[in-house]
């Protein structure tokens, strides 16, 4: 926690952009975030929303380094704010901690590929399209 700053967003805004730099993090204190995808001719499609505890922003540990997602927040937010670049640093020196934020970076991007997977299926598959495997 030595490495956080306090941040906040207001109502609406807009905290990452799908394909921008991803050089931070946050873990959400108050308040709601909505994650979107960019969908061709249609508005941003919310995929999930996250709250209290979660963790907002997980593509600075993976190359390219740049958002999969975007993120406004949907009420006003506090958040602790970390620096990809310091973080990256401590846990390449600590083999626990990177096995440790690693372990739950991999249980974050499963849950989101699950909510993404069926958010996209009830927005666009046809109705009566049968059961998904």
């Amino acid at each position: 926690m030595s490495l956080a700053r306090e941040v906040s967003f207001d109502v609406d805004e807009r905290i990452f952009d799908e394909g921008g730099k991803a050089d931070r993090f946050w873990i959400i204190r108050t308040g709601t975030v909505a994650l979107d995808i960019r969908v061709p001719g249609r508005p941003a499609a919310v995929i999930e929303r996250l709250g209290v505890g979660e963790l907002l922003g997980w593509s600075w540990l993976v190359p390219p380094h740049h958002w999969y997602l975007g993120a406004q927040a949907t009420s006003p937010v506090r958040a602790y704010e970390f620096d990809a670049t310091v973080v990256g640093e401590l846990y390449g020196k600590n083999l626990e901690l990177r096995h440790e934020l690693w372990t739950y970076v991999a249980e974050v991007i499963g849950s989101r590929l699950r909510s993404a997977r069926m958010r996209l299926l009830d927005l666009y598959a046809p109705y009566g399209a049968g059961e998904v495997p």
